[in-house]
């Protein structure tokens, strides 16, 4: 039984973990770190010095940045420091226009910005911003979580120094310790007006997905797949138009679309993962929408919950894990109990763990895909009281043990499979 006090601690958890965001937020996170510096500098800077994680330049390589019809971390470290106002978080290149694009192409221009590997240090999400000015300079430090500032200074004035060894998700799982029984419970008995707020993330993602058909954003998946729905390829099928919201959201996004979409835990890819299959579903099957709003809890919660001992950023592709919040999501909405959504988990995590993750780009979409494609599969067959048994691979008889073995591998034993993946993508040929 879940207490009050325990409810509204998950709540909270799930509101800072469930936001909008414009853009990838890897780049954006370096935006608003940048904004953030400028505005302790006091003016536009003359010089922005950058330190980052591999897993954040990874992540930032390539990737559109909204409004400006470019690629990569340059153009969005120029706009953080013109245009960027770090009170909008992580929608803080909201106020990008044509004008402001040219400006900062002019700034790139003049040689301003120097970007670097930060060496010898432990935290997958890293941003570090020195600018400078007239003699006059300002740091500014977000990690382990993608607004989460841990060092700010101006000129030699320390305004604040949270710099420590444990992670955010360490101290948020100490707090707020999640199993997946007690997800379940959270979301099928929670009073509904306490929940409902996770319908704005429908109403954001949903938008996102029915804008991409109207455009040629990314690889144009979504499109692709809802465009030939009379042949019999694709069909005209529930399946295929998870598939099509799911995919077309995400084209949007990678390719830099001005366009907000709901987040969860730091990754649109993984709020969009997480929302449209359940949403496509429950419309579709003529749900009511409380059994709606439980789903997409219950959906948005695993993904947290996976997240806790996974990481913000891993070797390991976010839709894995966003997949198997909405496999779970899918389930319920199938009439699943307990048991059978433990089961779709299983599934999940017998099926695509270890698809890498080689950064955010346009290709992204495909894997969303995969993933979300995985998840209905999973759901039919735990519907069918089927499920990968304990004797197969990784999977245990204790579904949170099926978790943290999904979360040692992406967190401990893919990290030589990180390092690998980013030296390849930084040595590519000049012609890729």
């Amino acid at each position: 039984m879940i207490t009050k006090e325990e409810r509204q601690r998950i709540i909270a958890l799930m509101k800072r973990e469930v936001v909008p965001a414009i853009g990838c937020t890897e780049p954006i996170a370096v935006a608003l770190c940048v904004a953030r510096a400028t505005e302790l500098l006091g003016c536009i800077p003359e010089k922005i010095s950058l330190q980052l994680s591999a897993n954040i330049l990874k992540n930032a390589m390539g990737v559109g940045i909204p409004g400006t019809g470019m690629i990569g971390l340059p153009i969005a470290i120029a706009l953080g420091a013109l245009i960027g106002k770090s009170e909008y978080q992580l929608e803080v290149l909201r106020d990008c226009t044509p004008e402001a694009v040219e400006q900062g192409k002019r700034f790139i221009n003049e040689g301003r910005i120097s970007i670097s590997l930060k060496e010898n240090i432990s935290e997958k999400l890293y941003i570090e911003v020195l600018c400078e000015a007239g003699g006059k300079e300002a740091e500014a430090i977000i990690a382990t979580g993608h607004t989460n500032f841990v060092f700010l200074r101006s000129n030699k004035e320390i305004l604040s120094d949270n710099r420590q060894p444990a992670t955010d998700e360490t101290e948020e799982a100490q707090e707020t310790p999640l199993t997946l029984q007690k997800v379940y419970d959270f979301a099928t008995t929670s009073p509904l007006d306490e929940i409902d707020f996770i319908l704005e993330a429908r109403r954001l993602n949903k938008a996102a997905a029915e804008a991409s058909f109207k455009m040629d954003y990314g690889h144009g998946l979504g499109r692709a797949i809802r465009q030939p729905m009379d042949t019999p390829v694709v069909g005209d099928s529930i399946f295929a138009h998870i598939l099509a919201y799911t995919s077309g959201a995400c084209d949007a996004r990678m390719a830099g679309a001005m366009i907000p979409v709901m987040s969860n835990s730091g990754s649109g890819n993984q709020g969009i993962s997480a929302t449209m299959p359940v949403v496509i579903y429950a419309e579709e099957t003529h749900k009511s929408e409380e059994q709606l709003v439980r789903a997409l809890i219950l959906s948005h919660l695993t993904v947290i919950y996976i997240k806790q001992s996974l990481g913000r950023l891993s070797a390991l592709c976010g839709c894995v894990v966003a997949a198997t919040g909405s496999s779970c999501g899918i389930t319920y909405l199938m009439g699943g109990n307990y048991e059978q959504v433990a089961h779709a988990v299983k599934n999940m995590i017998a099926n695509i763990t270890g698809m890498i993750c080689d950064g955010a780009k346009p290709s992204c979409a495909m894997k969303v895909t995969s993933g979300v494609a995985t998840a209905v599969f999973s759901a039919l067959l735990a519907m069918q009281q089927k499920c990968v048994t304990a004797y197969e691979g990784i999977i245990d008889e204790d579904v949170d043990q099926c978790i943290r073995n999904l979360t040692r591998i992406g967190s401990q034993g893919m990290n030589e499979t990180d390092r690998l993946v980013l030296d390849i993508m930084t040595h590519k040929g000049a012609n890729c």
